[in-house]
């Protein structure tokens, strides 16, 4: 028996949650192995990728991810996994890479990630090497940001306040200040637009599910802003609806939306909740070398 490709797992997955059950991430793979790929030897069982991780877990997990943006499954809380209609409605046996790529979860979640590129995974025929590096590389951060984004979601938000002045403070700007945390009128916090603290940028970070920030949001914020500043930024892990947006954008104040999926690229930009799991070397001929003999 081989190891499975990760769109190999794709029924697996289903068929061991299709009881509706909430099972852990890390009881699904296991439950998988034991009752799909239980004669795998050993050695292939303990089989690492290059940065470490087991391959049929590595193998697993990818699977759950697909399954996930394609609609079949779905993260009720973090680190656990729940089967959907659409998963419980899938009564074939195959259930091919194509189909969860073209379902229209799979589209939209790629939609929202980035609306200015098609980023969705396809084959690339006659692929170089470099081609199939890129593709793994974006299909990898594209991954992590998902994760991060409902990482987001789930923490305390006060410490997401305090993750937001965190990246602010990373993007180069100066000291931060937090305001309390009761009658702030709506202002999570203060930072200084540069190290001398010569102008200041007062900050609202809404840490919400489904819910989208609306014109009464945004309206609240500007009121909040005392006479000493003209700029604020109001970040959160959801969308703007229109009318946030046209209050912001006719506001007499310089007023910065962050919506989640342009946080994730901030943060994934500037390191702030991530970080570097493996460097690879790509290496060439050095002509150089040879030309001076």
């Amino acid at each position: 028996m081989e190891i499975p490709k990760f769109h190999e797992t794709f029924i697996p997955i289903l068929k061991v949650l299709e009881n509706g059950e909430t099972l852990q991430a890390r009881e699904m793979y296991q439950k998988v192995i034991d009752n799909f790929y239980f004669k795998l030897t050993k050695e292939q069982l303990e089989q690492k990728t290059k940065s470490g991780d087991r391959l049929v877990i590595n193998r697993i997990a990818w699977g759950k991810s697909y399954l996930k943006k394609g609609g079949y499954i779905e993260f009720p809380k973090r680190g656990f996994v729940k089967i959907t209609e659409k998963g419980k409605s899938h009564n074939s046996n195959n259930l091919t890479l194509k189909q969860v790529e073209s379902s229209d979860n799979f589209l939209e979640f790629y939609t929202e990630e980035d609306p200015k590129e098609n980023s969705v995974p396809t084959k690339i025929s006659n692929a170089s090497p470099q081609d199939l590096i890129d593709e793994g590389f974006n299909s990898i951060d594209v991954q992590v940001k998902d994760e991060l984004l409902e990482k987001l979601k789930t923490i305390d938000p006060f410490y997401f306040e305090r993750v937001i002045l965190k990246l602010l403070q990373k993007m180069g700007y100066g000291d931060f200040i937090e305001t309390s945390k009761t009658g702030d009128g709506g202002i999570d916090g203060i930072i200084n637009e540069d190290k001398l603290g010569l102008d200041k940028i007062y900050i609202q970070a809404k840490r919400y599910g489904e819910n989208k920030v609306r014109e009464k949001d945004i309206r609240n914020f500007i009121g909040a802003m005392s006479g000493d500043t003209q700029k604020g930024v109001f970040v959160t892990t959801s969308t703007f609806d229109k009318g946030a947006i046209k209050k912001a954008n006719d506001a007499h104040h310089t007023i910065i939306l962050i919506d989640g999926s342009k946080l994730v690229d901030l943060m994934h930009q500037y390191n702030v909740g991530v970080q570097i799991k493996m460097t690879y070397e790509v290496k060439e001929l050095d002509n150089d070398f040879f030309d001076s003999e």
